[in-house]
């Protein structure tokens, strides 16, 4: 397939420079807004594809490849949504109901983490595969097992920090009072419940955490570290740290990523317009530190940035981020770079190229700094990607599916 060939990391690098300066002069915007609708739609195609081939064989949660090949979580550690949610994505663009039995089969094997108070990933488990599932499908066993996972997840809200703990189970010492920008994901979970119930607690929570988040993270430039560290006990700050990123003081993407979605999310569900400056300070860092090829570096302030290693993950996170954040702060200039970076994933990212390949989508990055998939393909990384380009193709049936509408 044209334009679906993944190139080596040296080859992108030393060439994305001159094609960009190429496409600028060459191609007109109305003929590169079509031949983008075509490489979405042939991605797309490519995915539904691969998902047909690979999804009636898979059991249990992909969690990364290794030499190509899916390997899985039992349990669904805190990918488990994002297999479901493709699914799910799959069933809106191809029409195909064999989608949709799949999609409910993997989420309900999720059903057990729904009283899990261990884990503050519960967003990332329920939005995608129970919340998805019940808009789409007006079951209320997803709607019922998502607001438990939303009671559930506010048990690790800390008071005296106003931050809902990421890691380690409730009552035990070690990383009580740790927070990391990912969780800004999670909040919309606690949305879509008070929303549901009617009962303020959950967004309020929800806009808690995000204020600590927005003080504690955002750094001047935009850019934010991946970790923040409180003392439990008090709530006092103690300062910033990191798990996936270079450094305390670096920016890991796809982390600036989670942030940009998720603060944007939270503009959508609260008004507040804090929320709203916070994306645009997020996304207007990123903007700046991408590079030529439109695929983000896996930390932004590495060393050997702007040449490292890449994540196409971060990418298609951001490109959701931007294409929301286009839409809320109505600045089109998000909605072109959103598209930008979805056509460099889709031209040079994908693995069509690849007759092993289970995965949509490589160049994912999931751990430099411990050296644990690099290279590889990511589940979160095909879901973003596919709901990046259904965002373009399908708004209205998107929509459907996540709800992107404002208070």
């Amino acid at each position: 397939m044209a334009g679906m060939v993944s190139v080596s990391r040296r080859t992108l690098l030393t060439t994305a420079a001159g094609a960009a300066v190429a496409a600028t002069t060459t191609i007109t915007p109305a003929a590169s807004a079509a031949d983008g609708l075509r490489t979405f739609r042939r991605t797309a195609d490519y995915a539904v594809t691969k998902l047909r081939a690979v999804a009636p064989g898979v059991t249990a949660f992909p969690e990364i490849t290794r030499f190509e090949k899916w390997t899985y979580s039992q349990n669904g550690g805190w990918i488990g949504g994002f297999w479901p949610g493709t699914l799910w994505l799959a069933s809106i663009y191809s029409g195909d109901t064999r989608f949709r039995t799949l999609a409910m089969a993997s989420a309900e094997k999720l059903a057990p983490r729904q009283y899990e108070t261990r884990d503050h990933d519960l967003g990332f488990l329920f939005y995608p595969s129970w919340v998805t599932g019940w808009r789409l499908t007006g079951d209320e066993k997803w709607r019922a097992g998502a607001l438990n996972a939303a009671a559930s997840l506010i048990q690790r809200y800390n008071e005296k920090g106003r931050f809902i703990r990421a890691w380690g189970a409730l009552g035990t010492p070690g990383n009580a009072g740790r927070v990391i920008v990912d969780t800004m994901m999670n909040l919309d979970l606690l949305a879509f419940a008070s929303k549901q119930s009617g009962d303020r607690k959950y967004l309020d929570i929800a806009v808690s955490h995000a204020k600590t988040t927005e003080r504690v993270f955002v750094r001047p430039d935009g850019s934010t570290p991946h970790v923040f560290d409180f003392d439990p006990d008090t709530g006092a700050g103690i300062g910033p740290d990191t798990v996936q990123g270079y450094s305390p003081t670096s920016c890991w993407s796809r982390g600036q990523a989670w942030g940009i979605y998720g603060f944007t999310t939270m503009y959508r569900r609260s008004g507040d317009p804090l929320f709203l400056r916070t994306a645009r300070r997020m996304a207007d860092f990123a903007l700046r530190a991408l590079t030529p090829d439109n695929v983000p570096v896996w930390d932004y302030l590495a060393p050997q940035a702007p040449y490292d290693i890449k994540d196409s993950s971060a990418g298609a996170v951001m490109a959701c981020g931007l294409l929301d954040l286009a839409k809320v702060a109505n600045r089109p200039q998000y909605r072109e770079a959103a598209i930008r970076i979805l056509t460099a994933l889709c031209d040079t990212c994908l693995t069509a190229n690849s007759t092993r390949a289970e995965a949509i989508m490589a160049r994912g990055t999931r751990n430099r700094r411990a050296e644990d998939g690099v290279e590889v393909s990511l589940p979160y990384g095909d879901y973003y990607l596919l709901e990046g380009i259904l965002r373009v193709l399908m708004p209205r049936e998107i929509d459907r599916a996540i709800d992107l509408s404002s208070v």
